[in-house]
């Protein structure tokens, strides 16, 4: 792994826009641009249809059991020898299951977010972001195998842009259309669903409740602070409304009738962000509700503590790293609140910084003085070209969505005594997306390929992509091949 000296830090530049730029939106409505251009493009060529690739227990003439997964061996993992569309560059981790956008139920295909819930009794369940809609699955704690059940169509109108998060049995779905709102849906809902009759809920009578409190019903993104139980909107639009697009809180208590406290708009628009009870080493704030907000050109540290009103929400710090160009997503490594993980998904197109090679950058920041963030280091999160866009940090392992280059797991337990990322190991991957294989530089920095990921109790992980559906991946080996906490829900 590749990392920034000290003194190297001091002559990368800070951003690549002013912050006009980002302020008026031009960068955020630039890579939407960037994003319609690709797809369309794709869509033109067939590369969307939710129909294109088959189940993967369908093939090899149904010789395929129902128990069987596609072993990793000699970086590959072989679906149907000779086809190159369907032989996966992987390290690691094997392949337990594929099914197309079409086999969960979409007409439109095009997938985005998705998120995961286990039951009471121990059964787990994935809900799936499609163009129209959220499919739900069940996934076998034992083979990993997914079974379709049912879908919860749109709000309103399609839209590839749709989030989605669990808080523990209420599935919060956010999406980019217009009038839609944030529909709140009860999980428990699935439990008595039979495969075999999958079941289309109704947007009127099996929703909880709806959040509209928000400009003209549109939201990016959707944040669940699961230590202190509320949801946030973030990305609303448009930027001029009175929260600016910044953090919009969202009282789950009567899910019937979600309402807002409050938000934060000193630092205007947040694409996402994490909400923590915090505990970590700036003792001043043991206990506080804290809020990690990712804000296009920075890292910006809010205190949510008290969330009433248009901004009673404190401003504490900020940080703009080398060669920041969108500041999308990040994680803190660990449950003591010290360093955290961020991806920016432009430094790899605009070629910025260390990221200039176009091989995805993860960037470490101590956080440790909340007032005062550090930008310390970073590490490649692929091997090959690319552009990073999710991840979330379990045990020590962080899951990253890589876009074309798949899904990536790196053990970052070696941040808080080497916060260079010179130590940071890659522990696996699962390469989705092998039609890039043969570019130059073993890949494209395009929006293609995985959007998430969710990592379930068993170890399995259920990887979202743009164009094919669902894969089911686990680790092979070691750390994080077994049952774990998962991801939080």
């Amino acid at each position: 792994m590749k990392s920034l000296s000290v003194l190297s830090l001091a002559i990368v530049a800070v951003s690549a826009y002013t912050p006009r730029d980002y302020g008026s939106g031009f960068v955020h409505q630039k890579i939407m641009g960037m994003k319609h251009d690709i797809w369309a493009r794709d869509r033109a060529a067939g590369l969307h249809a939710p129909d294109r690739y088959p189940s993967l227990h369908n093939q090899r003439d149904g010789a395929r059991q129902r128990s069987d997964s596609v072993k990793c061996r000699n970086g590959q993992a072989v679906v149907e020898p000779g086809n190159a569309n369907q032989t996966f560059r992987c390290k690691n981790m094997d392949l337990y299951d594929f099914k197309s956008h079409a086999d969960l139920g979409s007409s439109e295909g095009e997938g985005s977010s998705s998120w995961g819930w286990t039951s009471a009794d121990g059964r787990q369940f994935g809900a799936i972001g499609q163009a129209d809609g959220t499919a739900f699955v069940e996934i076998d704690y034992k083979t990993g195998n997914l079974a379709y059940l049912g879908r919860l169509p749109q709000q309103s109108v399609p839209s590839i842009w749709r989030e989605i998060r669990v808080y523990n049995d209420i599935c919060i779905i956010g999406s980019e259309a217009e009038g839609h709102g944030v529909q709140l849906f009860d999980m428990k809902k699935l439990l008595d669903l039979d495969p075999s009759s999958p079941v289309t809920f109704s947007t009127e009578t099996d929703v909880l409740g709806v959040f509209r409190g928000l400009p003209i019903g549109r939201t990016h993104n959707i944040v669940v602070n699961w230590d202190l139980g509320y949801a946030v909107a973030v990305g609303a639009q448009p930027r001029n409304s009175t929260c600016l697009s910044g953090l919009i809180y969202i009282d789950l208590s009567d899910p019937s009738n979600p309402t807002s406290p409050g938000c934060a708009s000193d630092d205007g628009y947040t694409h996402d962000a994490q909400c923590v009870k915090y505990n970590g080493p700036d003792t001043r704030y043991t206990g506080r509700d804290i809020c990690m907000a990712y804000n296009e050109d920075s890292l910006t540290i809010v205190d949510a503590t008290d969330k009433s009103g248009k901004n009673a929400s404190t401003f504490l710090g900020k940080l703009y790293y080398p060669g920041a160009s969108y500041t999308h997503q990040g994680w803190f490594i660990n449950d003591n609140h010290d360093f955290l993980l961020i991806d920016d998904e432009l430094d790899e197109i605009e070629a910025n910084g260390t990221a200039a090679s176009g091989i995805p950058v993860t960037h470490i920041v101590d956080a440790s003085d909340l007032h005062n963030p550090k930008y310390t280091g970073y590490f490649n999160a692929t091997d090959s070209k690319a552009i990073d866009h999710n991840q979330y940090i379990v045990d020590g392992l962080a899951y990253q969505s890589n876009y074309g280059s798949g899904l990536w797991v790196h053990d970052v337990t070696s941040i808080p005594s080497d916060p260079t990322g010179n130590s940071v190991e890659t522990v696996a991957f699962f390469d989705i997306y092998p039609e890039d294989d043969a570019a130059e530089g073993g890949g494209l920095v395009e929006f293609v390929g995985t959007w998430s990921h969710f990592l379930l109790p068993s170890g399995h992980v259920v990887i979202n992509t743009i164009e094919r559906g669902v894969f089911v991946v686990k680790i092979a080996h070691g750390k994080g091949s077994g049952p774990g906490p998962g991801y939080p829900q």
